[in-house]
């Protein structure tokens, strides 16, 4: 979410920069818990370390307007970091509609074990709940965003998801076939909400959309329609992606769209 932003703040990684938001090192500890096996579920801990030290590389930004907000989707109540002093650390209108329509739609989409990337993942709320519905997630954002998203896919997901969430950097545009070889990274869903707004990287972001899909690949893609600019992504979007209207929701003005690549 927060490719229009230059913000100077980084993800802090552990031992350097300012004290990390309330509950990180809590979290920490938890992990450590497990690890050493003195406490929490009974469990093969080394079935999940790679992922762990993925999850544990950075702390969310010290931001001074984190707020704990809570969430019940697929049974479970989740609870996620959010501050508004990013873009990438608050959950958008388009989030909460794709998780309901995922948690309304799992058996049709196959989730359990499918395969899913998110574009955007801000603080993780998307990824959280198809984490939790059973799928193989990779969260990814910019940079700055990426130490608040994993806190929060930890918090939501240790010891009670099938798969442990992965975060990955992705800068819209920028070194996909190194990052994201189509050699290498097959995903089942590509998943994107409230990606599109006032900001000026569209054609970096539909270009990503397109490197990221092949052929068995479906995009979800969930948007509040604001401004003009988000009609006209739309049309272009539709010039690449067989396009099919899935959901609306009036009340937050969020339309839900599925795109599979079309091909020559």
């Amino acid at each position: 979410m927060d490719q229009c932003l230059s913000s100077q703040l980084q993800p802090q990684c552990q031992g350097e920069g300012p004290r990390p938001p309330d509950g990180w090192l809590e979290a920490k500890e938890e992990v450590t818990l497990q690890k050493d096996g003195t406490s929490g579920p009974p469990g093969d801990f080394n079935k999940v370390e790679p992922s762990l030290h993925s999850l544990q590389k950075c702390v969310p930004t010290n931001y001074a307007s984190y707020t704990q907000e809570c969430y019940l989707f697929a049974g479970k109540e989740i609870v996620v970091q959010e501050s508004i002093e990013s873009y990438g650390a608050v959950v958008w209108p388009g989030g909460t509609a794709l998780c309901q329509y995922l948690e309304e739609h799992t058996e049709e989409l196959n989730l359990q074990d499918a395969r899913i990337l998110e574009i955007g993942a801000g603080p993780g709320l998307v990824s959280i709940v198809a984490s939790i519905l059973g799928a193989q997630v990779t969260a990814t954002d910019m940079p700055d965003v990426l130490g608040n998203l994993q806190y929060n896919l930890l918090k939501n997901t240790l010891n009670c998801t099938a798969h442990l969430p992965e975060v990955k950097e992705l800068v819209w545009g920028e070194g996909l076939e190194q990052n994201f070889p189509k050699s290498t990274f097959f995903y089942d869903y590509v998943l994107a909400s409230d990606v599109v707004y006032h900001h000026y990287f569209l054609d970096k972001l539909l270009a990503t959309m397109v490197h990221l899909c092949q052929p068995g690949t479906v995009l979800l893609w969930a948007n509040k329609f604001r401004f003009t600019a988000d009609y006209e992504f739309l049309e272009k979007f539709k010039q690449v992606f067989d396009t099919t209207f899935l959901a609306e929701f009036p009340e937050s003005s969020v339309k839900i769209f599925k795109g599979t690549l079309k091909w020559d």
